[in-house]
């Protein structure tokens, strides 16, 4: 059987109906199913390729980074020298972390999954000379379909029979105007038709069609990840710490003459101890959660990492249509000229409509009528769709009286051209175009003629209104108190922007994003007067798909995280370009592949609402990596500097393997915290990270000394009953600990621990109180010495709490002075010289 190849939609465009049939082996009857059969087999589904990890390659992945890799070293220190129980404990919890991790990003991948089946397509196909509907991705080169008004044009097809087909393409080429399309033309995979019905003949399918190539742009666009980057530094950082004092303490304990293996044994499980195991799990646990609570606000997350990313954004471009405004045209005024009186006008106009093709515009229209019955006694003829080149409609009419007449409506300009106006009414009909513009009217003229078509007499204009949504302006509100600047992007003309901006106090300082972009169009990058000019500006008119990526770009290199809105293939690079792509609702297949945030629901609400969740998962994250990180020098810190002072062992090989379970599993209950909404976009701020859990690790530290020290010198415990009490102190404090980290306030003031992590941590504390008081696994203490233990922590805690609000307090000053000192360092010395 002959090879047949999909054919480029421009060398298509060339051929002729039979020169295509002789290159796809195809005729007008269509395919036979086995031939069809075969071609699908050659040429693959009819959809976008994916790159899809398997699901075992996946699961690996959870054993690859900076932490994994110290787990796997001891697990492996652990075999070599024999310490089975050791190992079994390590490879618990490293199989445990990839398995929590492993299944909730399943789970979400699953919800996306789910979202595209919904969206499957259909097609009408001819096959084995019978019309029938088939799945969209079962298309191959050859198939001749059906193309009618409403369908999503499910493959490159070129067009070989029918009248016409009115087809919107602004998703893949960013005219805003449907374009009529006639026999030889292409019709583009993605597009939608709007208007009329023809047969085609399938050209290319999947990633051959002009679809497909637009979308692979997508794989050359993409931000890394804020989260990737915060969790490889907090990574390295705790490598630095474990090394660096596993070293000291080789070096001094062998000096001492230490022997080597029981040297070993020991620091290799005090690094495990210090390891965060769990942390991983919890955070991959936290977002999972995160991404259902979105989900629940009809907001699906395709990528995990993108909730870090959403709390921290501050700029959010938003497209205008059906976004910020209600996708629903309603006439206004009409400015009657010839006509009778405004009905008169509004009928004509109707009469160069056609109700059954859904057209927006049309139905405004008809839908202006006081009566829609009075269309009854008219009898549309013929009737000619609207193309970019005539840019109206016309319609041939019978009416009640027998005569025959024609009306057309479409843009002003051509309108007023054909009526031949002039003098004061052309002034006046101009000078209203304008007027309605400003007030975010698009317009219409309407004309009548009598005879045929030879002269045409002006009646008047008709404007169109999309008005906002009615949530548009508090969610924008809502938005600057989050501290989120919203920029309007539109395909609009400058002055309707700026007045649907003005609706919405978004502000007036709309720029067509021509002026703007033209040179990051063709260079691939802005003056720095451009990008401050892209800052500054309230919103973009004018605006193709393809300038969405500049501005994204330009707004990042002004140090700002972007989220960008979009539905179109067109969108998909902008979208994987931003911080947080957000597909809107009715966004399509590629814009939802390449957004972190999908949409189900119209309107920018469900935005802020998913910031804010973004923002209270971020603080959790943050909390718990605070608490981990003092605990690691808590736990480190402390055993290697009472080994080298004390020259005893402060804890035993099982009291650090149960602490580390005890310290971590519980905790993963953080995920479900209560905690504080801030009202400013947050980043990961490393330096503060870092320097408030160094501070209250140290202070840590102190606190186990002081009772290592008040055990040995004052109660005089033996080491085996000292060692329990330094075991019962680090479980207690630890845990403590996270109750002071957790809240930017004092640890007593709201919000409150919820009950999930409450509950964890209190039974985790009956637990080292029972083991410790009846003696299991570790020496048992008195009742009495526990109760001193837990009042001796909850001073400390006090302590600590008083230490992290002093350490917020100094750098938030700091920062405060640092941002006033560059800007007034950034201040012109002399403001009036240069404009």
């Amino acid at each position: 059987m002959p090879v047949v190849d999909s054919i480029d939609s421009k060398a298509a465009e060339q051929l002729s109906a039979d020169d295509l049939y002789a290159r796809l082996e195809t005729s007008a009857k269509g395919l036979a199913s086995q031939e069809a059969q075969a071609r699908l087999t050659q040429f693959g589904p009819n959809a976008l390729v994916e790159k899809k990890v398997s699901p075992l390659m996946r699961f690996f992945s959870y054993f690859w980074g900076p932490i994994p890799w110290m787990i796997e070293v001891a697990a492996i220190l652990s075999a070599i020298i024999g310490h089975w129980t050791d190992l079994t404990i390590i490879m618990v919890l490293l199989i445990f972390n990839a398995l929590i991790g492993f299944w909730e990003e399943h789970k979400a991948a699953n919800a996306l999954e789910a979202l595209k089946s919904q969206l499957a397509l259909k097609a009408r196909a001819l096959r084995d000379g019978q019309w029938g509907e088939i799945d969209a991705a079962a298309l191959v080169p050859g198939d001749v379909l059906r193309l009618r008004l409403g369908d999503i044009i499910p493959a490159d097809a070129k067009l070989i029979e029918g009248e016409y087909l009115s087809i919107d393409q602004s998703a893949l080429t960013g005219e805003s105007l449907p374009v009529s399309k006639k026999i030889g033309e292409i019709a583009y995979s993605g597009s939608v038709a709007k208007q009329g019905e023809m047969l085609a003949v399938v050209t290319a399918t999947g990633g051959d069609t002009f679809f497909g190539h637009t979308a692979k742009l997508v794989q050359d666009a993409g931000a890394v990840s804020h989260f990737q980057k915060a969790v490889m530094r907090i990574g390295d950082f705790l490598i630095f710490v474990a090394v660096g004092l596993s070293i000291i303490l080789i070096g001094v304990e062998l000096f001492r003459g230490e022997p080597f293996l029981k040297l070993v044994q020991f620091v290799l499980i005090l690094v495990i101890a210090s390891i965060p195991v769990a942390m991983p799990a919890v955070l991959s646990i936290t977002m999972a959660l995160g991404a259902l609570a979105l989900s629940k606000l009809k907001a699906i997350v395709s990528r995990l990492q993108s909730i870090e990313e959403m709390a921290g954004i501050d700029i959010l471009c938003s497209d205008k249509t059906g976004t910020l405004t209600q996708n629903k045209l309603t006439l206004g005024e009409p400015a009657v000229f010839a006509a009778a009186d405004a009905q008169a006008l509004i009928l004509a106009g109707a009469l160069a409509s056609k109700a059954e093709d859904k057209d927006a515009i049309d139905l405004a229209v008809i839908g202006g009528l006081s009566d829609p019955k009075v269309l009854d006694g008219y009898t549309q003829t013929g009737f000619t769709p609207f193309d970019p080149v005539n840019k109206r409609t016309e319609g041939q009419l019978k009416g009640p009286d027998g005569k025959t007449f024609r009306t057309t409506k479409g843009a002003p300009q051509v309108v007023m051209q054909l009526a031949k106006l002039a003098g004061d009414d052309a002034a006046r009909a101009d000078e209203l175009v304008n007027e309605f513009a400003a007030k975010g009217y698009r317009t219409l003229g309407v004309a009548r003629s009598d005879d045929d078509g030879n002269s045409w007499n002006f009646l008047g204009i008709l404007p169109l209104f999309d008005p906002p949504r009615e949530d548009s302006k508090e969610t924008i509100r809502q938005a600057g108190e989050h501290g989120i600047a919203v920029k309007m992007v539109t395909g609009d003309n400058t002055a309707i922007a700026r007045e649907i901006a003005g609706q919405l106090d978004l502000g007036t300082k709309i720029q067509p994003a021509n002026e703007l972009l033209t040179q990051a169009a063709s260079q691939g990058h802005l003056s720095s007067d451009a990008a401050e000019r892209i800052e500054q500006t309230d919103g973009f008119a004018q605006v193709f798909p393809e300038h969405k990526y500049a501005i994204v770009k330009a707004l990042q290199e002004r140090g700002h995280l972007v989220a960008m809105t979009g539905d179109g293939v067109n969108d998909a690079p902008a979208l994987k370009q931003a911080d947080v792509g957000i597909a809107v609702s009715g966004a399509t297949d590629a814009a939802r592949a390449a957004a972190d945030l999908i949409l189900t629901a119209p309107g920018l609400s469900v935005i802020i609402r998913a910031v804010e969740e973004a923002r209270r998962i971020f603080e959790r994250m943050n909390s718990y990596t605070i608490y981990r990180i003092a605990m690691t020098i808590d736990i480190m810190v402390f055993v290697v500097l009472a080994m080298i002072i004390f020259g005893i062992y402060p804890l035993t090989a099982v009291m650090i393997i149960v602490l580390a379970l005890l310290d971590d599993i519980p905790i993963m209950t953080i995920a479900y915290d209560n905690t504080w909404l801030s009202p400013k976009p947050v980043r990961w701020d490393m330096h503060r990270v870092l320097s408030l859990s160094s501070i209250l690790g140290f202070l840590s530290v102190a606190q186990t000394f002081g009772l290592m020290y008040i055990g040995d010198r004052l109660m005089h415990m033996d080491t085996p009953h000292l060692q329990t009490a330094v075991f019962l102190q680090l479980v207690v404090g630890g845990h403590l600990m996270l109750f002071v980290t957790r809240n930017r306030n004092s640890f007593w003031r709201a919000p409150y621990p919820a009950w999930p992590l409450f509950g964890a941590i209190i039974a985790t504390q009956v637990l080292a109180v029972l083991m410790t008081g009846f003696g299991w696994l570790v020496p048992a203490l008195p009742w009495g010495d526990i109760a001193w233990v837990w009042v001796y922590n909850l001073i400390w805690m006090v302590v600590l709490d008083i230490a992290k609000l002093g350490s917020h307090h100094l750098m938030d000053h700091k920062a405060k002075f640092k941002q006033g000192y560059l800007g007034t360092s950034n201040t012109r010395l002399h403001p009036h010289s240069a404009k």
